[in-house]
């Protein structure tokens, strides 16, 4: 904000060295995302061959147990609180979030779906601009209900592997902990890998630990994704009732998205 206001040579080379750093560092973090598959299928092929295939399982009861968690909150607590607090079919605003929450599993990105996001909760949910445009940025930000559910599991499960033993007030410090760094998590693809080591930082763990969830963190992360753009939707859908909206959900989203068209 200081260097927009700033005028002069000085200034604008300042802020052409740090577009470059960011250009830079952009390039790097994308070819690490690259190769990232192939460090992560050694360190697992290593792994099985040193400890045989029962190594396996235990990632595998950790992959179902996120999946879960995250289906029940997005298709069984949502859908009750958009019921209660909204009164407005849960069934009828999945249909109208179907091309965000598409485009949310694929991409793995709250920011890159938030476009879209915006346009399915005006113009299928019928949502106000108003509402909207204050909700969904904000939530993109700050609401990763299903981010805070991964670092909870994930960190759980590495201090397991570790053979820690968790007290009550561990578990309730992973809790808080995951809660604050999902909120200054950045909406990228695999960026709450960052926020779980600062959770295994905090209960004495080693954040080479991470390395034994990357073989699933990618699918979860789609999956998560997605959880938090429908949380941000159903948010957006129960404060525009809050404020008096009485045209969301109203009508099928087809048919609304064809009228606001015209």
């Amino acid at each position: 904000l200081v260097l927009r206001t700033q005028q002069g040579q000085g200034a604008q080379n300042l802020r052409d060295m740090i577009d470059g750093f960011y250009q830079t560092m952009m390039v790097v973090t994308l070819w690490i995302i690259r190769f990232a598959p192939l460090g992560v299928w050694a360190l697992i092929a290593r792994t099985v061959t040193l400890t045989g295939a029962d190594a396996i399982r235990p990632l595998l009861w950790f992959f179902i147990t996120v999946l879960l968690a995250l289906l029940v909150h997005a298709f069984v607590v949502l859908p009750i609180f958009l019921r209660l607090l909204a009164r407005r079919s849960p069934l009828r605003h999945i249909k109208a979030m179907s091309p965000a929450l598409l485009t949310a599993f694929s991409s793995a990105s709250s920011a890159a779906t938030l476009p879209l996001t915006i346009e399915c909760v005006e113009k299928r949910a019928g949502v106000s601009n108003r509402t909207s445009s204050f909700v969904l940025p904000l939530g993109a930000t700050v609401n990763m209900d299903g981010t805070a559910l991964y670092e909870c599991v994930a960190a759980i499960f590495i201090a397991q592997a570790y053979g820690l033993d968790l007290s009550f007030t561990t578990q309730l410090l992973i809790v808080i902990t995951a809660l604050l760094t999902s909120i200054g998590v950045a909406s990228i693809p695999s960026a709450s890998l960052v926020a779980i080591t600062v959770i295994l930082g905090a209960i004495g763990l080693p954040a080479e630990g991470i390395g034994l969830i990357l073989a699933t963190d990618r699918l979860l992360d789609m999956v998560r994704t997605m959880v938090n753009i429908w949380s941000d939707s159903v948010g957006a859908v129960i404060i525009g009732r809050s404020e008096g909206e009485e045209d969301i959900l109203i009508e099928d989203p087809d048919r609304h998205e064809a009228g606001s068209a015209r």
